[in-house]
């Protein structure tokens, strides 16, 4: 039986097996493996963002927006990245913070489409 994401072993449970997805995807794969030479770092500090979105628990105080702004990123990665976010939230969780977690990841997606100025 799935639980909802309660915890920050939750987060982490989240972060890592999606992060696996997007390292194996044909898409995805090459963009962020080109980027992230040590995926270690990264996914703590994946972890510390959807800890402070979800649980609250203000470890991250980084700026998000302008690290992803110079990726190369097309609507097709965007719309791939929130496939596979919501195929590992429906694998893994239910309930109110895994619903939260999914309307967190496309109103991300939505505002970062919109600063880079991508096309429908």
């Amino acid at each position: 039986m799935k639980t909802d994401i309660t915890t920050e072993a939750d987060i982490k449970k989240l972060v890592y097996t999606f992060y696996d997805k997007v390292r194996q995807d044909e898409l995805l794969a090459p963009v962020f493996n080109g980027i992230i030479k040590d995926w270690g770092p990264h996914l703590e500090i994946m972890c510390q963002f959807w800890a402070t979105l979800l649980l609250y628990t203000k470890q991250y105080k980084s700026d998000p927006m302008s690290k992803h702004l110079p990726i190369p990123l097309e609507r097709a990665h965007f719309d791939r990245w929130l496939l596979l976010f919501h195929a590992t939230l429906d694998e893994l969780f239910e309930g109110e913070v895994a619903e939260n977690a999914g309307k967190r990841a496309a109103s991300i997606a939505r505002i970062m489409i919109h600063v880079k100025n991508i096309p429908n």
